[in-house]
């Protein structure tokens, strides 16, 4: 507010009485132009300081942190899967492979390097068209016919003696394919993570206690995740991964929590681990899809196709039951499947036709496809 002279009748003394010399009128005039510009600069400051904390000017998700904005400044990540010598496993990751290759240079891509982490204890004849690390198996009997369990402990053997430059890992899986660049999608300390419908902590609050305790918190601080995909600094993932792996063995050996988590087992390891050190993740639905249940690509980055897809020549879903038109990775458990694969009826998903274009057209590249390898 500017301030205002109230001039006051005096009394008698000085023959001006309540007058202002000329003078004296100038030098308020000087002082209220100043006064006005200090003010009107205040709100000026204080506006632009409240639009760069405006909301909607931030990342929809979490606010990206400052340095990046605008700064054209990629954050690589690592991509890292792990995968056995077997020919059910081989195949995947050429694909996998070929379509990392194909996407990692195109704008928007914050694609890195690449690493099949190899845990079979040996090297395998993919060493010269993939880049391999080979780790050791955990000891025999140790996995109790559950080779996931072997996951957490390639990562651990991984992050230990690999020399890997970016500061970001994507943990990845042999049957991904990616459909779209993929940008690092972590943000700050928050980790990004695919949410599994059927990954649910608070409906095994009993079990989950064995490994969580409660002065940790409360069950639902643990995301509804697995360990692929997820993007998370390379320094907090060296810090989860040996209790993820101890974490996953404890769980394995302990009767109740096998039965009741099965084949997702080493999922939830991965999850209550990083609760355990108190991470949380951001949850990206448009991280993937899953066909045949997902329809549409949408604006998903990857395709994961862990489920058979079984259609009638009517393009109808005829799931649990085998269609006459099919396409399944568990087909190809001995080798990989044939070039040019017959593609869906019309009315199936787009999700269905994209993947077995894309496979096609990594079969079709890859050379040597056809040698079993």
């Amino acid at each position: 507010m500017i301030p205002r002279y109230k001039s006051t009748a005096g009394g008698g003394g000085g023959g001006g009485g309540g007058k202002l010399s000329p003078f004296f009128l100038l030098l308020i005039a000087i002082i209220s132009c100043f006064a006005t510009y200090n003010v009107l600069s205040f709100f000026l400051q204080s506006d632009a300081t409240k639009a760069s904390l405006d909301p909607s000017t931030s990342d929809p998700i979490v606010s990206m942190p400052g340095q990046f904005k605008g700064s054209g400044q990629k954050r690589l990540f690592h991509v890292a899967l792990t995968a056995t010598d077997a020919p059910y496993s081989k195949w995947q990751c050429r694909i996998m492979y070929y379509w990392y290759r194909q996407m990692r240079e195109k704008e928007g891509s914050e694609m890195g390097g690449f690493t099949r982490v190899l845990h079979s204890g040996k090297p395998d004849n993919l060493m010269d068209e993939i880049p391999t690390f080979v780790v050791d198996p955990l000891p025999a009997g140790m996995d109790r016919g559950y080779i996931v369990l072997n996951r957490p402990w390639a990562f651990v053997q991984w992050l230990k003696n690999a020399k890997i430059e970016e500061d970001y890992i994507l943990m990845a899986e042999p049957d991904h394919v990616y459909i779209r660049p993929l940008p690092n999608l972590s943000r700050g300390d928050n980790p990004a993570a695919f949410p599994f419908f059927y990954i649910t902590p608070t409906q095994h609050e009993k079990i989950i206690r064995k490994f969580y305790p409660e002065e940790k918190g409360p069950v639902s601080n643990i995301d509804p995740i697995g360990n692929s995909p997820v993007i998370i600094k390379k320094s907090m993932l060296e810090k989860i991964a040996p209790t993820w792996m101890n974490v996953s063995i404890k769980m394995k050996e302990d009767e109740e929590t096998d039965k009741a988590f099965g084949w997702v087992l080493e999922m939830y390891a991965y999850a209550v681990a990083s609760a355990l050190h108190g991470v949380q993740h951001i949850l990206r639905k448009d991280f993937m899809i899953q066909p045949p249940w997902d329809l549409k690509l949408g604006n998903s980055y990857i395709i994961h196709f862990t489920y058979g897809c079984d259609y009638s020549m009517k393009g109808e879903l005829t799931y649990g039951k085998i269609g006459e038109w099919r396409f399944d990775k568990r087909s190809y458990l001995s080798g990989p499947p044939p070039r040019n694969l017959t593609l869906p009826p019309p009315g199936v998903p787009e999700s269905v036709v994209t993947l077995v274009k894309m496979v096609n057209e990594a079969s079709a590249n890859i050379p040597g496809w056809d040698d079993g390898r």
